[in-house]
């Protein structure tokens, strides 16, 4: 009888190591295989927005710098240490010539001093187009 007991217990011990071997080949073969596993998001993870509706006001209130650019000028340390007071500084831009406007360092138009109740404003006199601005970003 203790034969037979012990007969069944390896008999036991070898199906429920043929299992664990299964599932372990199991488990490569799906590691190995990734296509295979695929993961389905459920369908209510993300918001549906109104394609008609304007989303452009969410981005109205996403501050900007706008810099008038009078003109350029390169110089050495050397030149910038020896500046003083009253010291003149030339510029590459021309009197007359209209003046870069450029939004976050992006030129976007160009256009002329105006004064208005005692405040320099900017007349925009031309608006660069796209393609040039993608021309200009390519130099």
């Amino acid at each position: 009888m203790n034969n037979i007991n012990k007969e069944l217990k390896s008999d036991d011990t070898k199906i429920n190591e043929k299992k664990s071997t299964d599932s372990v080949l199991n488990q490569k073969e799906t590691s190995e295989n990734p296509s295979d596993n695929k993961i389905v998001a459920s369908e209510n993870i993300f918001e549906n927005y109104d394609v008609e509706e304007n989303n452009l006001n969410l981005i109205l209130d996403i501050p900007i710098k706008m810099t008038i650019e009078l003109g350029r000028k390169r110089m050495t340390i050397r030149d910038l240490l020896y500046l003083k007071k009253d010291a003149i500084v030339t510029l590459d831009g021309v009197v007359g010539e209209p003046l870069d406007i450029l939004i976050n360092n992006y030129l976007i138009a160009r256009g002329e001093v105006v004064v208005m109740q005692e405040k320099y404003g900017i007349r925009i006199s031309d608006i660069i187009t796209p393609e040039e601005r993608i021309r200009r970003l390519n130099r």
